[in-house]
């Protein structure tokens, strides 16, 4: 997941929480212990766009890892003068 949002958020800074062992045994734990994350990422990008608009273009740089591999991720998508 690093990669894709470096690549797709030239400049930002994100911090990304693997929250699966708080998840363990519950729905969508899959044992792989890489179900469950938390996303802050900041970026000047952002400005202009509402919260579903910046999260639908972190969904859309990671592809086809929400929903597939990774079972939930919580995001949390801000400008550097929201941060």
């Amino acid at each position: 997941m690093t990669a894709l949002l470096t690549a797709a958020f030239p400049d930002a800074n994100f911090q990304l929480s693997n929250d699966s062992a708080q998840h363990h045994g519950h729905m969508g734990d899959d044992g792989s212990g890489e179900s469950h994350f938390s996303l802050t990422i900041i970026w000047a990008g952002f400005a202009g766009m509402n919260r579903v608009a910046r999260q639908r273009s972190v969904n859309k740089a990671l592809g086809d890892l929400p929903g597939n591999r990774v079972h939930a991720l919580a995001i949390k998508a801000i400008t550097p003068d929201e941060g």
